[in-house]
C-alpha cells in the first residue's frame, strides 16, 4: 500500500535547474543533467551548476519536446562518450525524436553524431518519449512516442510508437524481429506503444523493462519482447481525456495477438524514469524498481520477487513535486529530478542506511 517517505532520508544536492529531464551519474561523484529547453550541465558533488556545455544539438523545445535523456556509453571510462535523446526540429514546424552520440569534454561536446531519427517528422508538440538503455550484448534500445497520432503505433512502415533496437555503432542488428520483412522499419523491436518515458535493464537478469503513459488511466509497465504488439490504441486500460470513454479505435482491454500490460495503474501516476536497486542485501529497498510519477507527484517503489511485483510504496509524497527521472548509484543511493522551473536534484537513502 502507498506510504509516505517519513522514514527515508532526503538531501537536496542542487537547485536552480530549469525543467531537468535526465541525470547521469559520473564516477567522481558529479552528475550530468539535461534541461528540457536544450541545456546540458555538469553538477558537482557539492551541487554547483556549471555553465551550459556547448555542442548540444539544436532541439525542438515546444510542448513536451526538448533535450531529454542523457546516459553514459557502456565504455564511458575509456571513450568518454555520452548519448542524448531529444526532439529534433524539421522543416515546416515538424519534429521527431532523435538520438546522438558525443564525446564529453570539460565544457563542450565534440564528435557529435546523430545515430537515430524518428521518421517521418510530424507537426505535433507531444509524445516524444524518450529513454535510452543498453543491454549486455552490444545493443541500445530507444523508446519514443507515437507523437499523439494514435494509429501510427500500429503502422510498421513508420517509427512512431515503436521501441527501437540498434547496435551501439548505430547500425541495425541482423536479428531484429523485422530485419527480413519487406516494407517494415528494420530497427523496430516492439510496437503498439503510446508514450514511453521509462526504460531500464534489470541487472540481475538482463531483462528489459519499459513504462509508458496511458491516456486518462492505464499507465503501464511492459517487458517488451521481440516483434510483439503492445496494443495501443486497439487495447487500452485508459479513456479519452475529453469524454472519459474509450477512444474510437479501442475495442477493450485485451485482444488475441496483442500483449496486455505486465502491470498497470487504473489511475495514471504519469510515469517517467525508471531504475533498479538490486544486489544490496543490507538495504531495505533491495530488489526494488523505482519509477518517477509526474501527475501523482511522488516516487513509486515496486518491491520485486524475481520479476514479480509484490508490493508498491509511494515515497516523496510530502514533497509534492513532479518526479521526472530516477537513477540508482553504485552504493544504493537513489537520485531523482523534480520537473519544475526551479527543479532540484535530490538524493534518497533507505530507512536505516547510515551515510
Amino acid at each position: 500500500m502507498p506510504t509516505t517517505s517519513t522514514d527515508s532520508q532526503v538531501q537536496v544536492i542542487a537547485s536552480g535547474l530549469e525543467h531537468p529531464w535526465s541525470v547521469a551519474l559520473l564516477a567522481d561523484g558529479s552528475f550530468l543533467v539535461t534541461e528540457r529547453p536544450g541545456r546540458l550541465r555538469r553538477v558537482s558533488a557539492e551541487g554547483k551548476l556549471s555553465a551550459p556545455i556547448s555542442g548540444v544539438p539544436e532541439v525542438f523545445a515546444q510542448g513536451q519536446g526538448g533535450l531529454l535523456d542523457v546516459v553514459l556509453d557502456p565504455d564511458f571510462a575509456h571513450n568518454q562518450r555520452i548519448w542524448l535523446s531529444f526532439a529534433e526540429p524539421g522543416e515546416g514546424g515538424t519534429a521527431g525524436t532523435a538520438v546522438a552520440m558525443a564525446t564529453l569534454g570539460t565544457d563542450s561536446l565534440t564528435d557529435v553524431h546523430v545515430i537515430y531519427r524518428q521518421l517521418p517528422k510530424l507537426e505535433s508538440p507531444n509524445h516524444f518519449g524518450s529513454r535510452i538503455a543498453f543491454d549486455h550484448n552490444g545493443h541500445v534500445f530507444i523508446s519514443q512516442g507515437e507523437r499523439n497520432q494514435k494509429d501510427l503505433a500500429q503502422d510498421l512502415e513508420v517509427l512512431q510508437g515503436k521501441l527501437i533496437r540498434l547496435n551501439v555503432d548505430g547500425t541495425q542488428p541482423s536479428d531484429n524481429p523485422f530485419a527480413a520483412s519487406p516494407g517494415v522499419r528494420k530497427a523496430i523491436w516492439s510496437y503498439g506503444h503510446r508514450n514511453m518515458q521509462s526504460l531500464a535493464i534489470d541487472p540481475r537478469t538482463g531483462t528489459l523493462w519499459e513504462g509508458e503513459h496511458g491516456p486518462r488511466g492505464g499507465d503501464e509497465v511492459n517487458l517488451p519482447a521481440a516483434g510483439k504488439n503492445y496494443g495501443w490504441p486497439i487495447i487500452s486500460n485508459g479513456m479519452d481525456y475529453a469524454t472519459n470513454r474509450p477512444y474510437a479505435q479501442t475495442i477493450g482491454m485485451s485482444k488475441p495477438g496483442m500483449e496486455s500490460p505486465y502491470h498497470f495503474w487504473q489511475k495514471s501516476p504519469g510515469i517517467s524514469g525508471m531504475a533498479f536497486l538490486v544486489d544490496h542485501p543490507g538495504n531495505s529497498w533491495n530488489n526494488s524498481l523505482f519509477i518517477g510519477a509526474l501527475a501523482d507527484r511522488n516516487l513509486i517503489r515496486l518491491q520485486l520477487d524475481g520479476d514479480r511485483i509484490v508490493s508498491e510504496e509511494r515515497l516523496l509524497t510530502d514533497l509534492g513535486e513532479r518526479i521526472r527521472d530516477v537513477r540508482v548509484g553504485a552504493h544504493g543511493s537513489v537520485y531523482v529530478l523534480t520537473d519544475a522551473e526551479n527543479g532540484q536534484l535530490l538524493r534518497l537513502e533507505a530507512p536505516g542506511v547510515v551515510k
